[in-house]
């Protein structure tokens, strides 16, 4: 008996080995930090804890739930993408719900391409992304994502039969692994190249919230015209801190979403109820801003007094504007994962290497900012006694 063909190339190879010598280092007595999954460390807000303990309460909420969300859930996502966006949404026909956006990532390819067509996505880029075409039997033309390019793809450089042969582009801007940014003069470029092509975009907004010094990431669909050609995911996970409640959910066009939504309907029953009553209170309260959402702020305060101590001991990282990772080029010598298993080894500290999310990631590391400041500035002394920066 032998397992499909596709897995070969569903490896998570790097995050397994990573956890493998985190156990080998914590077997010789030393307490490793790690700073590479990106997890969120603090618990909701207490009122949507609050929310959730009532809802699992009332046993109405045990039957099974629809595919798309309850009508209370995806009203709320609509005032929510309007309050926060300026976006108007039908929220009978254009928003659905999901088990996380990983869910409705991974299998929007399934939704929309045949063995042997092209979608193109990010390099580097979030691991699903990749996957999830994998697992379609789709083939894959990766955008460069460079530090010369402010880590945006450049839509010139793609060749016109590539372009006309696309199904679909993956954009994610606040973006994983890169912590990068993206303005609405980008989002115009990418909506007309769509148009041009014939192309559909899915954009990944998962970090909109998380956001730092007074920057407020755009939606794709604020853009005119970018509901003929983009949907939009986006996840309560980061933004409200429920990443183990499993609930997000996609926006735009009917016909767009609808493949996503026959595709949901025939492999699961939707999200639990209670769950979906908890992410209704967290976009209400974001909303009416009786309960102001501290996230970010949690997250720029430990950017700050991590990037802060790493250039006093002269380890020089640009300040990302959102998310909850840094992107860190390494010192020279070194590739990815030498430096990552080398700074494990003599620091006890777990990084991610970045050719884990695709060959451009090379030469860097993903740094998350899951450990309190304490903690951080703890792995700022720790890197400087390890020797592995030269001032």
């Amino acid at each position: 008996m032998k397992p499909s063909k596709r897995l070969q190339s569903l490896s998570s190879a790097i995050f397994t080995e990573m956890a493998q010598r985190r156990r080998v280092v914590e077997n010789r007595g030393t307490k490793v930090i790690d700073l590479g999954i990106g997890s969120p460390d603090h618990p909701p807000a207490p009122h949507i804890m609050e929310a959730l303990v009532m809802a699992v309460q009332n046993p109405a909420n045990y039957r099974y739930p629809t595919t798309e969300g309850s009508n209370p859930f995806r009203q709320a996502v609509a005032d929510w993408y309007e309050h926060r966006f300026s976006v108007k949404l039908n929220p009978e026909q254009e928003v659905h719900a999901l088990m996380g956006s990983q869910d409705g990532l991974a299998h929007m390819a399934q939704a929309w391409i045949d063995p042997g067509d092209l979608v193109l996505v990010p390099d580097p880029g979030y691991p699903i992304y990749a996957a999830g075409v994998v697992i379609a039997g789709g083939d894959m033309y990766p955008m460069p994502l460079l530090n010369e390019n402010d880590f945006l793809p450049d839509f010139s450089q793609i060749p016109d039969d590539v372009a006309r042969r696309a199904k679909f582009m993956i954009l994610n801007y606040p973006n994983n692994p890169l912590a990068a940014t993206a303005d609405r003069d980008f989002f115009e470029k990418a909506v007309r190249f769509a148009k041009d092509n014939d192309i559909l975009i899915v954009h990944d907004l998962a970090y909109s919230e998380l956001a730092f010094d007074g920057y407020r990431p755009p939606s794709i669909l604020e853009i005119d015209g970018a509901k003929e050609v983009a949907i939009e995911f986006n996840s309560l996970s980061k933004s409200f801190n429920m990443a183990g409640c499993r609930i997000a959910y996609v926006v735009g066009r009917t016909e767009l979403i609808k493949p996503l939504s026959i595709i949901k309907s025939n492999i699961d029953y939707g999200v639990f109820l209670a769950v979906q009553e908890a992410a209704i209170s967290a976009l209400r309260m974001d909303i009416s801003g009786d309960y102001p959402n501290r996230v970010a702020e949690l997250y720029q305060k430990r950017r700050d007094v991590l990037l802060d101590g790493l250039t006093e001991i002269g380890w020089e990282i640009d300040k990302p504007k959102a998310t909850m990772f840094v992107w860190a080029r390494i010192p020279k010598g070194y590739s990815s994962a030498e430096f990552a298993y080398t700074l494990l080894e003599k620091a006890g500290v777990v990084v991610i290497p970045g050719n884990a999310f695709g060959e451009k990631g090379e030469g860097f590391v993903r740094i998350a900012l899951v450990e309190e400041e304490e903690v951080l500035k703890e792995v700022v002394s720790r890197i400087a006694s390890s020797g592995l920066i030269k001032k």
